[in-house]
């Protein structure tokens, strides 16, 4: 089988955002994922997201594991770094790198497979150390790759296409990412752009451990009637929690806002994410409202999607561990070589 190549060259009257690129800078290769696949609409939020926030792509370190979504990468971000590590690994692998260079900004994609079933305690411990990066799940509750079984986040009584109704009691990655200490929990619908993309940039502004789950249909096994993470079925069950937008350079409101209204929130950049409550009954700051309202809803059938959860003083794992600023292969050799009185003053410490 043969694909074509993307063009390299594009047309002068592309738009470009303030470092100079076009949306096109920012795709990838060309996608070999059924089409319709929920998992292409994803990376097309990411490239939108990343275009908007004026990215220089160099900056981006995407990481991945095994499975469809853990092809995506590919599809996004072409001139940014990347590693397709091994299955369930992905949150390890990228941990070290982000302890070596604190710079660059860390993006891993992962599917309901790698990271509810081999790559489960991974996913926990990226969560709860606090790892500075955006954690996606492209969730949609098979495993594609290997004809259609059932993911450990498949619903209990969900049907697969050939009928047969899943027993097991399912995996809430965001009731677990709440749980275990994730600073910026939100769920989206890849049929849902307008959503998603700011959800997104929300989480590549926040400045801790990021995670999004997002219900991602696939189209070959998992998109009929009786499944529970069909477009259909997320469309007529979707209840949207809150809408986020962003504002430069404007003043946090002091003052409560009443329910429905907006909660001013800073972000590290400097901007403020100004987020809009859909739903009188939640509070998106306060962790056990949080995850009351995700065990509720689910226990309706319905799915919640937005922000969910937000810290707005969220620390990350290099302030709790101290770490030095510079990357470490910025580092000279006086610096990671000190000498023998500095080594027996860290060893005087550990005795």
């Amino acid at each position: 089988m043969t694909y074509l190549a993307k063009p390299r060259l594009h047309h002068p009257t592309l738009e470009t955002n303030k470092v100079g690129y076009t949306r096109r800078d920012y795709e990838g290769k060309i996608s070999t994922l059924c089409a319709g696949c929920g998992h292409d609409s994803i990376s097309a939020a990411i490239v939108q997201a990343c275009w908007q926030m004026d990215i220089e792509p160099h900056r981006v370190a995407k990481l991945s594991g095994i499975g469809c979504s853990s092809k995506t990468p590919d599809y996004f971000l072409g001139a940014s770094h990347g590693f397709n590590t091994v299955h369930g690994r992905m949150p390890s692998v990228l941990t070290g790198a982000n302890l070596a260079n604190r710079e660059l900004l860390y993006l891993g994609v992962s599917g309901d497979g790698d990271s509810a079933s081999i790559g489960l305690g991974q996913f926990a411990h990226a969560m709860r150390r606090g790892v500075r990066m955006v954690y996606i799940v492209e969730n949609n509750g098979v495993y594609g790759l290997t004809k259609g079984q059932f993911s450990a986040t498949a619903d209990r009584g969900s049907k697969s296409k050939k009928g047969v109704a899943n027993a097991d009691s399912p995996i809430d990655l965001v009731a677990m990412a709440l749980q275990l200490g994730a600073t910026y929990v939100g769920r989206g619908f890849s049929g849902d752009k307008g959503q998603l993309v700011p959800l997104i940039e929300g989480a590549i502004r926040h400045g801790g451990a990021a995670f999004i789950d997002v219900v991602s249909p696939c189209v070959a096994f998992n998109n009929h009637e009786g499944s529970t993470k069909s477009y259909d079925y997320v469309r007529q069950h979707n209840e949207a929690v809150s809408r986020i937008d962003f504002i430069d350079l404007a003043k946090p409101t002091e003052a409560a806002p009443a329910p429905g209204e907006a909660i001013d929130l800073p972000q590290p950049d400097g901007r403020v994410m100004r987020l809009r409550k859909l739903r009188a009954d939640h509070d998106p700051t306060d962790r056990l409202a949080a995850m009351a309202l995700v065990q509720g809803l689910a226990h309706a059938g319905e799915v919640a999607t937005g922000l969910i959860y937000v810290e707005p003083e969220a620390t990350d794992m290099h302030r709790a561990l101290n770490t030095v600023a510079t990357p470490l292969n910025r580092l000279d050799e006086k610096a990671l070589c000190p000498g023998a009185a500095v080594l027996a003053k860290v060893n005087a410490g550990l005795r």
